[in-house]
């Protein structure tokens, strides 16, 4: 069966894309710091008939992300589809307008969006290539289309993971294997900012998978 690996898998946007991919007999890997909660999203999944496994990694921890990545593709043998969204890390993070920014403030969401999303690629694209076949999939918010001042220093970050997805997408074509990104801009969930659009996970994750089968997009941007 076809696997996809969700790095930063939640309760929110790991586990609707999880249900999606699965409900298309995917097996599923989960990748996450927290092992008892990626047990409990394991056994949601397989409440539901999906197959999933929990496999516990830092996305700053580049050595350990690659081997539960590589522990991933050995227990579904091999990553279809690489999904990567560690968004969680970010909700309390500290956040400046662009004239406020220090490189410091950067440094972090660097850490956590393109240095680790760069990680995550190199452990699945060689097997991609060498067959041919697979999907990489990233998440960001609209930020990194259009900024918002402020989220200046998350924003630049963003921006810096949406050019080299894009770069990496021109990089593969004609590979059979696709890079995409996802943009999205709504608090997903009920419990955000007033004022702040919301959607549900539900209603993205579908984006994942018509990235994913149609194959003919380097980018969807998710406003409600």
């Amino acid at each position: 069966m076809p696997s996809i690996a969700i790095v930063g898998a939640g309760p929110g946007m790991g586990l609707a894309i999880a249900r999606t991919f699965g409900s298309h007999g995917f097996d599923v890997a989960l990748l996450a710091r927290n092992r008892d909660k990626l047990e409990d999203l394991v056994g949601r999944l397989a409440a539901e008939g999906i197959a999933a496994a929990a496999f516990p990694a830092d996305v700053l921890d580049h050595d350990a992300l690659t081997r539960a990545l590589k522990d991933a593709a050995a227990r579904f043998d091999g990553v279809d589809v690489l999904e990567y969204s560690p968004g969680g890390s970010l909700e309390s993070a500290p956040l400046t307008a662009p004239s406020e920014t220090h490189p410091s403030d950067v440094q972090w969401a660097m850490d956590f969006l393109l240095y680790g999303a760069i990680a995550a690629t190199r452990a699945v694209l060689p097997a991609m290539r060498e067959a041919g076949a697979g999907t990489l999939l990233y998440t960001n918010g609209a930020g990194s289309v259009d900024p918002t001042p402020m989220l200046g220093n998350l924003n630049a970050a963003q921006a810096a993971l949406r050019n080299w997805v894009l770069g990496l997408h021109k990089e593969l074509a004609g590979t059979g294997v696709q890079a995409a990104h996802v943009a999205i801009g709504a608090w997903i969930g009920t419990d955000g900012p007033p004022g702040l659009p919301s959607a549900s996970a539900e209603e993205v994750a579908p984006l994942y998978w018509d990235l994913h089968t149609r194959r003919d997009e380097v980018e969807r941007v998710f406003t409600v």
